[in-house]
């Protein structure tokens, strides 16, 4: 196979990666039955005018399976911190005692794991729809390379084998995390 088809496998490669990483790190957004120090530590906290991730500001652990703590650097900042997670779309009461906020995760309704679960649906179709997209701009790209004599009839053919491979496997993949992301939202 010709180096131009090898580097754009290459570029399809790195791009369906990043399309699974974005679903996997959307995935770790999700409130599930379990403490997750994820779920917090991008959260944007509006430190004196400036929005900061929660996790420049604090020490987040999970001192047990259905609680998280945030023990801010700074102690002033604990109101900020307890103000953002109040008003973020996770849907918790914090509570602050002086030193450290903690959250405790209510369990989960089974009308909300089933949400979830169509939630975590359309983000693996998302994921999907993503790795079609970049499989059909590297089609188009292969028409243009034999199209301007860059490749052979047989090279193009062989290119877009190898790119279907590569989507399927991607595609597979996507799945597979999904399914494994569903049955995490369904345990009790």
């Amino acid at each position: 196979m010709g180096d131009d088809i090898k580097e754009l496998l290459q570029s399809v490669d790195k791009d369906m990666q990043k399309s699974l990483e974005a679903m996997e790190s959307d995935f770790h957004k999700f409130r599930t039955g379990r403490a997750n120090t994820a779920m917090v530590e991008k959260l944007q906290v509006d430190y004196y005018g400036t929005y900061t991730p929660l996790q420049s500001l604090a020490a987040i652990s999970i001192p047990e399976a259905t609680q998280i703590m945030i023990r801010p650097f700074d102690p002033t900042s604990l109101k900020l911190i307890e103000k953002a997670i109040a008003e973020s779309d996770l849907k918790v009461n914090p509570s602050n005692d002086g030193k450290a906020i903690r959250i405790t995760l209510p369990p989960l309704t089974q009308d909300r794991r089933r949400d979830l679960q169509k939630q975590v649906g359309k983000r693996v179709e998302d994921a999907k729809i993503s790795i079609r997209n970049i499989r059909r701009e590297a089609m188009e790209m292969l028409k243009e390379f034999e199209d301007e004599k860059m490749i052979a009839e047989d090279e193009h053919k062989r290119g877009k084998e190898e790119l279907e491979k590569v989507t399927k496997v991607f595609g597979d993949k996507a799945e597979e995390i999904g399914t494994r992301k569903e049955r995490e939202v369904m345990e009790i």
